[in-house]
Order: structure tokens, then C-alpha cells, then sequence
């Protein structure tokens, strides 16, 4: 059942990529295992899967050593006194918003002797309920990282309201492509509800989670 819904989805990515002129190699899948099992997110590599992302800390630090043949990512809003459990331990971290999140991540990659690879985090739809940093306020937390040693921002990510307009979508691309420079290479957004919109107007990695492993209990 996993295989098949993985099919379906790349299925639809590919048609999407074709209709829109885009390069399906260069858009990435990730699959957003929050709540889901070791021995299920054991089985993605099978089915042509090699990213996973935890939302969650504890659930990370809970599976990571149950988890063989992926790259893990951290997709959750990260508080600073647990970024110790993540810095040195992923390969992404997408959802840095706040100057303070910088600081601590700096200093612990420091102490690793390790560059830690980041998005920055941006609240496109402005939704209070929502974290991430305003798009009014992304040049000077852009800035600010620019400054630290052991600090690569890689690109951005958001997650973006329900059912909001493609202008939003546009307006989060208009962001990226402002800073694609160097290393600044992704624009991680969409999930289950939105990946074909988001892909259609540029984020190369989508987070999926429902659409493959089912609803969440």
C-alpha cells in the first residue's frame, strides 16, 4: 500500500512537471514521519524515498537509531534548549525564525567543528498561529546568519495557509529567488494538501506525510 501510494504521488509530480516545463529530478520528496513507526519508515528506501523529517525532537531522538538508509531532516519548530539533540545529527534543519535559534545552533556547531545547514524559516500567509519569521523581516535574520562561521543558510520553507491563493505561493518564490545565490539552493514547501501547487510555482522539496502513510490517528 505504501509503494502505491508513493507511485501515485511521483505519478503526479512527473505529469506536473511535464505540463509546467520543470525538472522532475530536481524536485525532492520528504517524508514527514510524525507519529509514524521505525519499522514503516524503515520500508521507504524500497519504495525510492531517501528523506525523512521529524517534526518533533523526542520522536527523533525516540527512532533515529531504529532508522536505517535515510538522511534525516528536522521540520518542526525547534526550541533552543533542545537544539542540542539535532545540531550535528541532521542534515537539514528547515525551521530557523529567530535570531536566538541562530546563536545556539552557531555555538553548538562550534563545539562540533561542523558548518550546520539551514532554511530560514518565513511566515508568508502571516498566520499568527503560525511560526517563522515575517517576509519584512527575512533580509536581517538573512543578515545575521551571513555573519556566523558555522552557519550555511541553504534556502527557505514555509508552510502556507490552508487553501491559500497562488499568489502566496508566488510571493514565496519572489522571496527565494531574491537570495538564490551559492548555496542557497532550497525552497522546501507543500505538504500533502498543496505539494502540486507549491512545485508548480518552485519548491524543489515537499514534506509529505498523510498522502503517503495514511491519516494520522
Amino acid at each position: 500500500m505504501l509503494k502505491e501510494k508513493i507511485e501515485a504521488v511521483n505519478e503526479s509530480i512527473s505529469s506536473l512537471c511535464l505540463r509546467e516545463g520543470i525538472d522532475r529530478n530536481a524536485v525532492k520528496i520528504l517524508a514527514a514521519t510524525k507519529t509514524v513507526s521505525a519499522e514503516r519508515i524503515n520500508l521507504l528506501p524500497s519504495c525510492g524515498i531517501t528523506l525523512a523529517g521529524e517534526n518533533r525532537v523526542q520522536e527523533y531522538v525516540d527512532k533515529k537509531n531504529f532508522v536505517h538508509g535515510l538522511t534525516w531532516h528536522f521540520i518542526g519548530a525547534l526550541q533552543t534548549n533542545k537544539a542540542k539533540h539535532i545540531v550535528g545529527n541532521v542534515e537539514l534543519i528547515h525551521s530557523v525564525d529567530r535570531t536566538s535559534l541562530v546563536d545556539e545552533i552557531e555555538r553548538l556547531s562550534e563545539q562540533k567543528g561542523i558548518v550546520s545547514d539551514i532554511l530560514l524559516e518565513v511566515n508568508v500567509g502571516g498566520e499568527e498561529s503560525k511560526s517563522g519569521i515575517s517576509p519584512e523581516g527575512l533580509d536581517g535574520l538573512y543578515d545575521y546568519c551571513a555573519g556566523k562561521a558555522h552557519i550555511r543558510v541553504r534556502g527557505l520553507m514555509s508552510v502556507l495557509p490552508v487553501g491559500a491563493p497562488e499568489e502566496l505561493y508566488e510571493r514565496l518564490y519572489s522571496l527565494y529567488s531574491r537570495k538564490k545565490a551559492g548555496a542557497f539552493d532550497t525552497l522546501s514547501a507543500g505538504m500533502s494538501g498543496d505539494y502540486l501547487t507549491a512545485i508548480k510555482h518552485g519548491a524543489n522539496l515537499v514534506r509529505l506525510g498523510s498522502i503517503i502513510f495514511g491519516k494520522r490517528s
